[in-house]
């Protein structure tokens, strides 16, 4: 059995013992849920203290690599300009698409009010600083004290500065950067890893608090999430057709046909690595020759998460909207920025771990609770289906968009 499933099992368990326990027993249940409360709490604290290094060193890592892979040739940096593209769309589109959603569709009143009760570990909604000392503190006279007080958007601009700054050094001092903040990376990546392996017990022992002072409405809560977050990253998903059809220069019929085996083995795995092989194949199957698709598809699945900053930004403006934290217009850019980078530096990463990385700053920047991430982790198996299978068919597409001007030329010469 996985650990994404056990994590999945821990989750239903703790939520029907905890609904059973208040019903049936209530005086026993309010004490096992006061000691399972202090356990959740320390296993969340445990997976919050790996957020702001490991985001820090992929980060620098992405930017770097990035870089490197630009320098590869014209067609090279042009894959890099469409991936950047490509996830910054990705981030407006869940920007606009998750309130859409939650506006046609809202979570339940009483679901909502239930959950925030329950999740007693969540610091109240601080107010948002005045503008300008805001626009102050972007720009961060200690980034040490920056990343000590979780104030993450200061810190990812100092860590951009410093990123495109290694980009410009030497070849030897540059790559020394690189491989540290690489190995960093891995170190801290191991650490998650360990706290992952106690999440069942994390989990179960959260979702009993929450079965236990919410009852039967934090089941309908989380299945409403589920939908919500999948419809996201479905209809980001698609658009792979279009940008295939109008920029890639194929049939839609012919791209549907030839991307469903992938799709397909994208459920199965849940990989985008994993579906490689299989991109390649059917990449030249639509005109892709050998060359090109051997040099984009590894980049994209190095560099490309289509559906990943719109699922993103979705989870993190769902928790936004369940606990009733105002967002203005700025919010949503830097919601936006953040999605995007955050996500360009994970893709290499297990969906569990790049799940807390991703939308861990994003919550931190605009003051939104991160604690129930602690649950909607457990459930994040149903939606990365989803995320998979979007970005496979989003990485195929992208190489019939870089072949399309190298159909052209050789038309044109013939």
């Amino acid at each position: 059995m996985s650990n994404a499933t056990r994590i999945l099992l821990a989750l239903v368990i703790g939520l029907a013992l905890g609904i059973f326990a208040a019903g049936e027993v209530p005086a026993i249940g309010t004490q096992i849920a006061y000691w399972l409360d202090i356990v959740g709490s320390l296993w969340l604290n445990g997976l919050r203290m790996t957020v702001v290094p490991l985001v820090v060193a992929l980060l620098i890592t992405g930017i770097v690599k990035s870089a490197e892979a630009a320098r590869a040739g014209p067609m090279a940096a042009r894959t890099v300009l469409w991936i950047v593209c490509i996830m910054l769309l990705s981030a407006i589109m869940g920007a606009v698409l998750t309130p859409a959603l939650l506006s046609l569709w809202p979570m339940p009143a009483e679901s909502a009010a239930a959950l925030r009760s329950a999740l007693t570990t969540v610091p109240a909604v601080a107010e948002q600083p005045p503008m300008r000392d805001f626009l102050v503190a972007l720009v961060p006279t200690n980034p040490v004290s920056a990343a000590a007080n979780d104030s993450i958007l200061p810190l990812m601009i100092f860590t951009l500065t410093f990123a495109f700054a290694i980009t410009r050094l030497t070849h030897e001092p540059r790559a020394q950067m690189a491989g540290f903040f690489s190995a960093l990376a891995e170190a801290m990546i191991i650490v998650i890893e360990w706290v992952l392996k106690l999440a069942p017990i994390g989990v179960f022992a959260l979702a009993f608090v929450v079965g236990a002072r919410s009852g039967f409405a934090a089941l309908g809560a989380v299945a409403h999430y589920i939908v919500t977050v999948s419809i996201v990253g479905i209809i980001v998903g698609a658009f792979a057709y279009p940008i295939a059809v109008l920029a890639g220069k194929v049939g839609f019929g012919d791209f549907a046909r030839r991307i469903a085996p992938v799709q397909a083995f994208a459920v199965s795995t849940q990989s985008s690595l994993a579906s490689l092989p299989l991109m390649l194949k059917k990449s030249e199957e639509l005109g892709v020759r050998e060359t090109t698709a051997g040099l984009v598809l590894p980049m994209a699945v190095a560099l490309l998460r289509a559906t990943g900053p719109a699922m993103n930004l979705a989870v993190a403006l769902y928790v936004a909207n369940w606990f009733g934290v105002k967002l203005d217009a700025f919010d949503y850019g830097v919601a936006i920025f953040i999605a995007a980078l955050t996500s360009m530096g994970a893709v290499s990463l297990p969906g569990s771990v790049s799940f807390v990385t991703s939308i861990a700053p994003i919550c931190l920047a605009l003051g939104i609770p991160i604690e129930p991430l602690a649950l909607l982790i457990a459930v994040e198996t149903l939606p990365d289906i989803f995320r998979t299978t979007g970005n496979v068919q989003m990485d195929v597409a992208l190489a019939t968009v870089i072949e399309a001007p190298e159909k052209e030329k050789a038309n044109a010469i013939s």
